[in-house]
């Protein structure tokens, strides 16, 4: 098999002028091409009016044994052998193994369980939420009713934060063992769209993400794993630094030597019982910041020009980063094309914003966090879990600006910039229920996050033109942009620096950033596991 990369194509080629370019590039006639596949496709939309599909291409020849021979006569850096990212297992269960213990249901912890299930280790899987459609009642019971369940919502449940977002499945982590090729492959089988196979930033969607996990759910149980709904965890059973199992809020003790922590990153009451158990955890930088909006067409005649709308390209997105004057970094984190802005809290009398977008990414707005970059050292010093005490802080001041009723405070750039409450809307509707309280901003975050977002917009509007328009709105806060500690681990064995057996995993644990890291990061620790199962 060869690769061909940067192979480039008009945005409305004909289906026939892909194979055709393969054959030029290759010099072959086409008796010589035995198939090909797409492995990635991007665009390239540096001139507006001109936008190129950028392909990756790997290629079967009718004879194999003219490749080498091929490679030497082309000559050509763009045309390479392709590599092997197909998946293979480390390990198969052993008699008499002791089954493992997955301790949430996200993206990591749906891989890990997954995985080991695939090896016959027959996973017990601990889920504090409800399934997935249950829980999407609860989530909607906030949007719509103002209710609130603290163990079913946005945050907790099958699923995952990851659920109830935009689907995003591209990362930047690296990847040399190709998890995330066998990520997709496995949201295929599950009813995702084929295309998220090669397309440069592919995404699933709210709606069709919910069959994917339940089609999950049923491969673990029909492989021998188990999935327990509404089981929480209550503490670490320990000896002699050694994991034994868990005990749940039922009283009930489940026991076991290898446990995956795979929370996510807003099991605060979690994070507080492992500090009290003496798990080693610290510190870490996270960001906050707001949710902005705009309307979705101005994006796109910005990013796309005259070829805003062309259905081949879908909604545009924006990626920006501004370095402010007061030494902050401002950028723009989970850009929701075509998306709505979400109530994402999972503790009482707090307001929390995320962004999210089906499948179709075809509503009015587009919306993404613009927050800003703060350490432990500098903002929030006093202790490992200061960074939660930092987050409930500014959640609550959200809650108490909002009403007191989980609306969110919001506020039009314009006035923003000004420095005036906002008293009434202008040309954009803000999509986050239960809905928005225009106010003033300013209180809303710490004096240093506020001037700097107030340095950045204007910045931002110089690449995108109109970014700072007035009407555009703003909504606070965006606190959970990933965890404020990190459960630290060996980088062999992935176990915690000093507790046996247990494999901290996933955004909860810092080691991941989003739906693909995180699922990537569950396939990780799931190997290391079944290694060190196979091995007693």
């Amino acid at each position: 098999m060869l690769r061909i990369s940067e192979l480039k194509l008009p945005l409305e080629h004909p289906a026939a002028a892909l194979k055709a370019e393969i054959l030029r590039r290759l010099k072959l006639g086409e008796e010589a091409l035995a198939g090909y596949t797409i492995f990635k496709r991007s665009h390239d939309a540096r001139k507006k009016n001109a936008i190129l599909f950028v392909y990756a291409i790997d290629v079967e020849l009718t004879d194999a044994s003219a490749e080498a021979a091929l490679l030497k006569r082309l000559q050509d850096p763009h045309i390479r052998p392709a590599p092997d990212t197909s998946y293979h297992v480390v390990a198969t269960a052993p008699s008499g193994f002791r089954r493992p213990i997955v301790i949430g249901t996200g993206p990591c912890g749906l891989f890990a369980g997954l995985i080991l299930a695939q090896m016959g280790f027959k996973p017990i899987i601990l889920e504090r939420g409800k399934s997935v459609r249950e829980r999407t009642r609860d989530t909607w019971a906030l949007w719509r009713n103002h209710k609130l369940d603290p163990e079913s919502n946005v945050q907790f449940g099958e699923g995952g934060a990851g659920t109830f977002s935009d689907g995003k499945l591209y990362s930047q982590v690296k990847d040399p063992k190709h998890y995330g090729r066998k990520v997709m492959q496995e949201f295929i089988k599950a009813g995702a769209p084929e295309e998220i196979i090669y397309v440069a930033r592919p995404h699933i969607g709210t709606f069709r993400l919910v069959g994917v996990v339940e089609q999950m759910r049923q491969t673990i149980t029909a492989l021998g794993g188990e999935i327990r709904f509404q089981h929480k965890v209550e503490e670490l059973l320990l000896q002699d630094g050694k994991v034994q199992g868990v005990r749940l809020t039922s009283g009930e003790e489940i026991n076991a030597r290898h446990i995956v922590l795979a929370v996510g990153h807003s099991a605060r009451d979690t994070f507080e019982m492992l500090h009290r158990q003496g798990i080693h955890m610290e510190a870490k930088p996270f960001s906050i910041g707001f949710r902005i909006e705009h309307p979705q067409s101005m994006i796109d005649r910005c990013r796309l020009g005259v070829n805003a709308g062309n259905p081949l390209l879908g909604a545009a997105d924006y990626k920006l980063v501004h370095h402010a004057q007061n030494g902050r970094s401002v950028y723009s984190f989970c850009m929701c094309p075509g998306g709505t802005v979400v109530a994402a809290t999972s503790e009482p009398n707090r307001v929390v914003t995320n962004g999210m977008s089906q499948y179709s990414r075809n509503e009015r707005n587009a919306n993404a966090g613009i927050v800003v970059g703060i350490t432990p050292e500098a903002d929030y010093p006093g202790g490992t879990l200061a960074g939660i005490a930092f987050q409930r802080h500014w959640e609550s001041r959200a809650f108490e600006l909002g009403g007191g009723n989980y609306e969110a405070p919001g506020q039009l750039v314009g006035d923003f910039l000004a420095g005036r409450a906002s008293t009434k809307l202008g040309s954009v509707i803000p999509s986050y229920t239960p809905g928005v309280h225009l106010c003033d901003l300013a209180t809303a975050l710490p004096d240093y996050a506020i001037t700097a977002i107030r340095e950045a917009l204007p910045a931002f509007d110089k690449q995108i033109r109109g970014f700072a328009m007035h009407d555009a709105v703003l909504t606070g806060v965006e606190s959970r942009t990933s965890a404020p500690i990190r459960i630290t681990r060996d980088d062999h064995s992935l176990q915690s620096l000093n507790t046996v057996g247990l494999y901290p995993a996933g955004e909860g644990a810092g080691y991941a950033g989003g739906i693909l890291s995180a699922a990537i990061d569950g396939i990780k620790v799931a190997e290391a596991v079944a290694l060190s199962l196979s091995s007693k």
